[in-house]
């Protein structure tokens, strides 16, 4: 994975090998998790729909994957030294487990507003709070410069190709569980689970059509897309706070321009029917950002 760690733009094949590399160690924290199928939708449109239940992962999001493939990649210096991100939710709780699980300190800035709920979740994992600013992107200025005050590493959310590799193997998981795919709707915030995803289903799958969701109040990667370069929102939603990103990564957006089908854009009302969708069909309790991949699918 040393390319990973060298080269701001990896090829594909440094991707696919450190994907299947991945696959021996993320799971010292991570979960396979299950391609659960949507008996009564299935039904009703027609067709097999299928979700994949990452909200079974220890810190209920995918978000664990792509922590832990960064965090036990580092040298053993950079361990010694610790982790910092910045966050207001699933990354956060994603760093401080991946670093509780290495033994390593981890110190996650997040907003001043930050629900009480989740600055304890992460507390539970072990990782050290410091609340700062008055959103993500003041979180993260500070979680930058005290990394380079206190020589810790800073684990972005998205934006780094060890942090899309690890969330590549939930897509290596999915051509393990069901081999006819057709279709895959993943949601898009920073980006780094549809790069990560899409990378390798092309790969070996290039028949796939693979479609990215954006809510349309955060779309970051469409509005990227009709500029031909990322580009930042004058607002963003947060009805569906977990993809609520202002800017796409410049790797994610690279990844993702070459590698996805399609986009689609959802409203807060179709989001909306897909968590009661979800709930109905297999008792899941998702979030908005969530239940994104399903309202695009339905959308479409």
């Amino acid at each position: 994975m040393k390319n990973l760690l060298t080269n701001p733009q990896p090829s594909q094949s440094d991707y696919i090998n450190a994907i299947v590399k991945l696959g021996s160690c993320v799971y010292e924290a991570a979960q396979v998790t299950p391609l659960q199928k949507m008996g009564k939708l299935s039904e009703r449109l027609h067709n097999n729909i299928w979700i994949k239940r990452e909200d079974r992962q220890p810190v209920n999001s995918f978000k664990l994957r792509g922590a832990y493939a960064m965090i036990s990649s580092l040298s053993e210096e950079q361990k010694a030294a610790g982790v910092i991100a910045a966050s207001a939710g699933n990354h956060a709780q994603g760093v401080a487990l991946s670093a509780k699980q290495l033994g390593l300190k981890a110190l996650i800035v997040m907003p001043q507003n930050t629900p009480s709920i989740k600055v304890d979740a992460v507390r539970g994992f072990g990782g050290e709070v410091l609340l700062h600013g008055a959103n993500f992107d003041e979180a993260k200025a500070k979680a930058i410069e005290l990394s380079k005050e206190k020589n810790m590493t800073f684990i972005p959310p998205f934006d780094h190709p060890l942090v899309i590799a690890g969330q590549g193997t939930l897509a290596m998981e999915m051509l393990q569980q069901v081999a006819d795919l057709d279709y895959v709707f993943v949601q898009v915030g920073g980006g780094g689970l549809a790069a990560g995803v899409a990378i390798l289903l092309k790969q070996f799958m290039p028949e796939i059509k693979i479609i990215g969701v954006e809510s349309k109040d955060s779309a970051c990667l469409k509005a990227a897309l009709d500029k031909g370069e990322p580009t930042d929102l004058t607002h963003v939603g947060l009805f569906a706070d977990g993809v609520a990103v202002k800017r796409i990564g410049d790797e994610t957006f690279r990844l993702c321009k070459q590698y996805l089908d399609d986009m689609v854009l959802v409203d807060s009302d179709e989001v909306c029917a897909a968590m009661k969708d979800l709930f109905e069909n297999v008792r899941a309790v998702a979030e908005p950002s969530g239940a994104l991949g399903l309202a695009g699918l339905k959308n479409m």
